[in-house]
């Protein structure tokens, strides 16, 4: 069916044209100042804008309106009221204030805090974020909100973005004005996150335990093939596949969200969606909506939506790469170089900012990707590695090399290629290549953060961005802050040379895929952090600490918060994992395993009955062979089981978390080792669980 993408995109939405449409002009003017100016909203103004949202909401469906929030656990959390409200005669009307629509009052003790609050404390609030649109989803005003608890401290991610977005903003324009660029009045930041999923048959996840506990398979021997032919990197779409992605991108123009680009990934049955960027905020906001939908429209197709960093054991897991820039409101990205970028200063200025800001906190933006599942995914030759450098391209490197000696740059100029058949068209060469194992690599006008896994939020890494950035930027402004305008060249010029000098040692335009790059970055003193128990303690590392506190974008308390919120979700991750698998040997593949070797017995015996001479050694070795690897299994289970118990009665958070990622997974991978080898024995029909060759390429 023929969709008018035009009329259909941002239908569900109360955006900038339905706010004019709808609000009288004092009441618009009002509410514009405050998204773009960040002042405060009076209460005549949300009544207005309330009673406006409800009329459009309720045109279009809306029976409920909900305060939708992020809570610290990478999902987002709801609380549906009816617009009801009665008149005391048996009637009622739909009514819906200003108040209603500027505050709400989730329960916040079931939500992470980290010691924040007590249980028994109940008390929270959720703040209208007037920035983001509110739309509507399954007859639903959706309100997008800050979370907080009632003492005032952030219980959730928008929060503290909010604040990295603020302090950015001052910071740059500060920094702008000194070198002269008086008109810009603001600075957002902007991104584009690309996302990265799995698609499999719903009948066939539903046999699985591990994928419906754990989202990710603890089981499962490699199919016959993998990605080795390399032919499913944007290869041509199967007909079920295509059917989801087109009423996918429909539902997300419905909720203004840019869907542009949609493509088959590396792995079979792995896919990717990117969007066009926006306002950082809104751009998470609207990831979090993505990953949802994404799941929904699958069930509609039979399917089901796998966002784990690695659901498949041997084939590449799935990540969401997070482009990055700044803008101004006179419509300038901060990060394009333009045609001369060796005099272009400005950008030199705010690519060195980024490049100081990354030396400075790479520990903090690694810990930013942190997850268990992630762990799985980072430096396995499908991702980028645990350390954190910067691919800059030749162009640019070449620049920061001239500026650093002190030397005349020579641009190469734009290069035509030719591809040799006339008939093609000649085009501009890029002046760099793209390196796909960089972690943080410039990609034109843009900063490209690849090491997020597939089902986080991107607002943790934002919010490190952001906050570093600012952190640079502030520090250049004191450097060049009362310069006269006729010596500020010279001046910038020695700022980036010592920045250089300083932190070359970030900027790598090699492989990062290679042992040798490891070594170096050893030598270099970056961080490997490798797994997500040594990351998280550079969390509270006094530098990070002084970083946020002096932005005002985390408390003292809220970081300590955030620390004890995230080990303890590393550790109950691994937890569900180790059970899940203690359970589906246990009680699925060992009875499997009986009851081939039955089979295989009756079998030999069966021949012997009939031919007292015939031979049973295939039998015999058989059995032998799954016989050793069920007793291997039994054995690898307890000890999974006894360790796991261990681990849980570790009370120190941190030692917990080390413990499962030291004693535990370790346990997991041996058992698997038992358990796959005992896999590729049993006939499919005799196995309990869809095999690796049926989920990857059943659509």
């Amino acid at each position: 069916m023929t969709q008018n993408i035009p009329e259909i995109y941002g239908s569900l939405v109360f955006n900038d044209k339905i706010m004019r449409s709808k609000l009288p002009k004092d009441m618009y003017k009002a509410l514009k100042k405050t998204i773009e100016n960040g002042s405060h909203l009076e209460l005549d103004v949300a009544n207005s804008v309330a009673v406006a949202m409800k009329e459009w909401a309720i045109e279009n469906g809306a029976t409920h309106y909900t305060h939708w929030f992020q809570p610290m656990t990478n999902v987002t959390a709801e609380k549906h009221d009816s617009f009801i409200s009665p008149t005391g005669d048996g009637q009622v009307i739909m009514d819906f204030s200003g108040k209603e629509l500027v505050k709400g009052e989730p329960d916040a003790s079931s939500f992470p805090s980290g010691g924040l609050r007590a249980t028994f404390e109940a008390r929270g609030y959720t703040a209208w974020d007037p920035t983001s649109p509110a739309f509507i989803k399954d007859g639903t005003l959706y309100i997008p909100t800050a979370f907080c608890s009632y003492s005032g401290e952030a219980l959730d991610k928008k929060t503290p973005l909010l604040r990295s977005m603020d302090t950015l903003n001052k910071e740059a324009v500060n920094i702008l004005h000194i070198l002269g660029n008086k008109e810009v009045k603001h600075v957002s930041t902007t991104v584009g996150p690309e996302q990265e999923y799995f698609l499999v048959d719903k009948d066939l996840y539903n046999k699985r335990k591990d994928l419906v506990f754990c989202g990710r398979t603890l089981l499962g021997a490699p199919a016959p093939k993998g990605q080795e032919m390399e032919d499913h990197y944007f290869g041509t779409l199967a007909p079920k596949v295509s059917a989801y992605m087109h009423d996918l991108d429909v539902e997300l123009w419905k909720l203004g969200i840019p869907a542009k680009t949609k493509h088959n990934e590396v792995a079979p049955a792995q896919h990717e969606l990117a969007p066009v960027f926006d306002t950082t905020n809104v751009a998470v906001d609207h990831n979090q909506l993505t990953m949802e939908i994404m799941k929904k429209v699958a069930d509609k197709h039979g399917l089901v939506c796998l966002l784990h960093e690695k659901p498949f054991e041997g084939i590449n897991g799935s990540g969401k790469h997070n482009n990055w820039s700044m803008s101004t409101d006179t419509g300038v990205n901060l990060l394009d170089p333009g045609k001369t970028p060796a005099e272009n200063i400005q950008f030199l200025v705010f690519l060195m900012a980024v490049i100081k800001a990354v030396d400075e906190y790479a520990d903090v933006l690694r810990i930013s990707v942190a997850s268990a599942g992630n762990d799985h995914r980072l430096g396995a030759n499908e991702a980028p590695p645990a350390v954190v450098s910067v691919f800059l391209g030749d162009e640019l490197t070449e620049i920061m090399k001239s500026i650093e000696n002190d030397t005349y740059f020579t641009s190469h100029g734009a290069v035509q290629m030719d591809i040799g058949a006339k008939v093609l068209p000649h085009f501009v060469k890029d002046n760099t290549d793209r390196n796909r194992t960089s972690p943080f690599a410039f990609t034109g006008n843009k900063f490209e953060f690849r090491m997020l896994g597939s089902a986080a939020s991107v607002a943790n890494p934002n919010i490190i961005l952001n906050t570093a950035v600012a952190e640079a930027l502030r520090q250049f402004a004191q450097e060049l802050s009362g310069v006269p305008a006729e010596e500020m060249e010279h001046a910038v010029h020695e700022l980036i040379k010592r920045a250089i000098r300083k932190h070359k040692r970030v900027i790598f335009n090699g492989n990062g895929y290679t042992d040798e790059w490891i070594e170096e970055a050893e030598k270099r003193g970056l961080y490997n952090l490798k797994s997500t128990p040594d990351a998280l303690p550079m969390w509270i590392d006094e530098k990070n600490i002084k970083l946020f506190t002096d932005h005002k974008i985390f408390t003292k308390e809220e970081i300590f918060s955030r620390y004890e919120i995230w080990l303890e979700n590393y550790s109950k991750t691994i937890n569900i994992e180790a059970n899940t698998m203690a359970e589906m040997v246990q009680k699925d593949l060992l009875p499997s395993v009986m009851t081939y070797t039955e089979k295989i017995a009756a079998a030999a015996s069966a021949k012997k009955a009939v031919v007292a001479d015939i031979s049973t050694a295939c039998e015999a070795s058989l059995i032998s062979k799954l016989t050793a690897l069920e007793e291997k299994m039994a054995s690898g289970v307890e000890k999974l089981k006894a360790d796991t118990a261990t681990a849980l009665a570790t009370e120190d958070p941190l030692e917990n978390a080390k413990a499962y990622q030291s004693v535990v997974l370790e346990d997991m991978e041996e058992l698997r080792k038992a358990a796959d080898a005992a896999e590729i024995l049993i006939p499919d029909a005799l196995l309990p669980y869809p095999t690796y060759g049926k989920l990857l390429f059943s659509i």
